[in-house]
């Protein structure tokens, strides 16, 4: 199970100040009357889940595993990064597993999608499309490309059994090309919104598609929202360490630091930077967070957070068990000098590189550390995760007076574009 570790966050935190706050706004959250309530599906998803629909995902999926050889997934922001998280997370970043997944519909970059659809020419493949309403632009121009790839491979016909679309279950554009061409579509519940989405359709088809066992998935989560609801500081992990970041952003420390010791959860961090981002950054307000993996980025990051500016803390996801061994052999020559690490795991030597980090930056920099402690990557505890964190952060924003759920800057840039691309209206 999951344990928020404060024994390193250098200062004793008074987490009884927070007790009537945290109270409330559990409150709030639990009988949804929080500011952007429309968009609190997610809380108690894991246990309200659409059953049907639960099963229709695990059967077209098995169709697309025993169908293709690659399944695209058009989609961007929340529309895939949970999914690309658990993934790599689970099935690791060398997959053996016979079907592929590619991620498409999240950038502009005219090199990397025409790498994609090079790559396409000789595969069979099928599409998920996400999008509530089905003109996100990145994702509609990606879909228009690789749904044209595909009907001139395969034609119309066979082309529109291999598209499933996640989308509003009854309006938007999506939804109207959906029901005309007679795809196969799952529901984009319109109460949850994409960075809250990874339990939903969003999150579960293509992890379905890629083996990911599902089912543990969302108890990982219900247990999750079990033990999230619970409006103690010290028996709630996610409030415990919502209000931990609270009490950093409020002591002069504007920035996250979000860090694990496994190359696998790279994408989560991609998805938490989103999560907390795009949730609390507003009205002036929120901490930045960012992402390293170590030991790599001890290399490159590794001295500004040991010497540099004191404006982080950080926050260590730590996996105690691996899920697999990778023992030292003994070198006759020894010329590395590595012997003396003979017969050993490199578990064993990511763990004291784990400790000595720890020490090294918490005693000797000053850098605050909050460990959030798990003992295996599985189905099961990446569902925890999730929900762990979105859980978090809603605490976490109203903690800050903001709404968790809407993105007004985002819509900025959107504007910008669109008068520069000279679409009608802007």
């Amino acid at each position: 199970m999951l344990r928020v570790n404060d024994e390193h966050v250098l200062t004793k935190i008074d987490y009884d100040s927070y007790k009537e706050r945290v109270n409330s706004i559990n409150q709030m959250i639990e009988e949804n009357k929080g500011a952007g309530n429309d968009y609190t599906g997610w809380v108690k998803y894991p246990e309200t889940f659409d059953k049907v629909e639960f099963e229709a995902i695990k059967k077209y999926a098995k169709e697309v595993r025993n169908n293709y050889e690659v399944l695209v997934v058009c989609g961007i922001g929340g529309s895939y990064l949970g999914a690309r998280a658990a993934l790599e997370a689970l099935n690791g970043l060398k997959s053996q597993d016979k079907l592929e997944i590619i991620f498409l519909g999240q950038t502009f970059s005219s090199d990397y999608v025409h790498d994609v659809l090079s790559y396409l020419e000789n595969k069979k493949f099928a599409i998920n499309v996400i999008s509530k309403s089905g003109t996100t632009t990145e994702t509609a121009i990606a879909f228009r490309l690789v749904k044209n790839l595909l009907e001139k491979k395969i034609g119309k016909e066979k082309a529109r059994k291999a598209i499933f679309a996640t989308t509003d279950s009854s309006k938007g554009a999506l939804r109207e090309l959906s029901n005309k061409e007679g795809y196969v579509t799952f529901n984009l519940p319109g109460n949850i919104g994409g960075r809250y989405s990874v339990f939903t359709a969003v999150g579960l088809f293509p992890l379905a598609c890629a083996g990911i066992d599902v089912d543990n998935l969302m108890k990982g989560a219900l247990q999750a929202e079990k033990d999230c609801k619970n409006p103690s500081i010290e028996q709630n992990p996610a409030y415990k360490y919502a209000v931990i970041r609270d009490y950093f952003y409020s002591h002069k420390k504007p920035v996250e630091m979000f860090v694990s010791y496994e190359p696998r959860l790279s994408q989560l961090g991609e998805w938490f930077k989103q999560l907390f981002g795009e949730s609390e950054g507003k009205d002036g307000k929120g901490l930045l967070p960012d992402s390293a993996t170590f030991s790599t980025d001890l290399h490159s990051l590794g001295q500004f957070v040991q010497d540099g500016s004191k404006i982080l803390f950080e926050t260590i996801l730590y996996v105690s068990k691996p899920n697999n061994k990778v023992v030292i052999p003994h070198d006759e020559e020894n010329l590395d000098g590595l012997n003396y690490l003979e017969n050993k795991t490199l578990d064993f030597v990511n763990e004291k590189a784990f400790l000595g980090t720890l020490e090294a930056h918490t005693k000797t920099g000053n850098v605050p550390n909050v460990i959030i402690e798990v003992d295996k990557l599985d189905a099961f505890n990446m569902g925890y995760l999730f929900y762990f964190f979105m859980k978090t952060c809603a605490m976490s924003a109203y903690l800050l007076d903001v709404n968790p759920f809407n993105q007004p800057g985002v819509e900025v840039y959107k504007k910008n574009m669109f008068h520069l691309l000279g679409k009608k209206g802007y």
